[in-house]
């Protein structure tokens, strides 16, 4: 496969204070500190977690993220423990109509919404990210996409969401969750993919990619920028040994 998943991209007013924020959370350490963009990652290298990169954008989040984090939880305490330490950093709960589920909702310093999860066998080896969740008004079409784009075998189809995860079966889970209204919400987040070698993009456009004007994220002057088939726009990175 010529493409992998590198990171969750998130737009932010303060990116060094909502990085710092995500870093404590999760325990993983800031890996780059410059004007045009901070990273974080987890302490191991080759584990099998996803990076987060946060760009400066000077524009206040408006609406519900069509893109979230789901974290893992090892037990119903380490849940609580999970939750009591976001709020100690800065998160608050908020309510999008999710009524009495066994997960909490929460969002970051400027509003970012995460959930922290009860434990659930399926997320025991992925890492303090358990999935990367993605709106949409059809799960299915946007996991055969994203499959396409990221090499990862769809995993799940059952109705309102889809799935699919690395054929190593480890790392985070990217899932797709029926929404009516996601095609018209904006998001601060985006995926960045790594591409072996430069033809991926005309590649992925094949597959069902829209090309998104000339602009390019300050951070990545020879990125491409590329919207899956709902819209959701994302990097094409060039890989370093291009």
């Amino acid at each position: 496969m010529s493409t992998r998943l590198a990171c969750v991209v998130f737009d932010a007013e303060q990116p060094r204070a909502v990085a710092r924020f995500w870093s404590e959370l999760l325990g993983w350490e800031v890996t780059v500190d410059r004007p045009g963009a901070v990273e974080v990652a987890a302490p191991d290298p080759d584990g099998p977690d996803v990076a987060l990169t946060f760009l400066p954008e000077r524009r206040p989040k408006s609406a519900k993220n069509r893109i979230h984090l789901d974290l893992s939880a090892r037990s119903l305490d380490h849940q609580q423990i999970q939750v009591d330490r976001a709020l100690s950093l800065g998160a608050r709960r908020v309510d999008l109509g999710q009524g009495a589920v066994p997960w909490v909702v929460l969002a970051d310093p400027e509003g970012n919404e995460f959930c922290v999860l009860e434990p659930r066998e399926e997320y025991v080896d992925t890492g303090a990210v358990a999935a990367i969740v993605v709106d949409t008004r059809n799960p299915l079409r946007l996991a055969e996409f994203w499959s396409a784009a990221a090499g990862w075998p769809i995993t799940h189809d059952r109705g309102d969401y889809a799935g699919i995860r690395s054929a190593t079966g480890q790392g985070p889970w990217l899932e797709f969750l029926r929404v009516h209204d996601a095609a018209d919400a904006h998001t601060r987040l985006h995926l960045d993919l790594i591409a072996f070698p430069a033809e991926e993009a005309a590649r992925l456009r094949a597959a069902g990619a829209l090309p998104i004007g000339p602009g390019l994220p300050p951070a990545n002057a020879s990125a491409v920028l590329l919207a899956d088939p709902e819209t959701n726009e994302f990097c094409l990175l060039p890989a370093i040994s291009d």
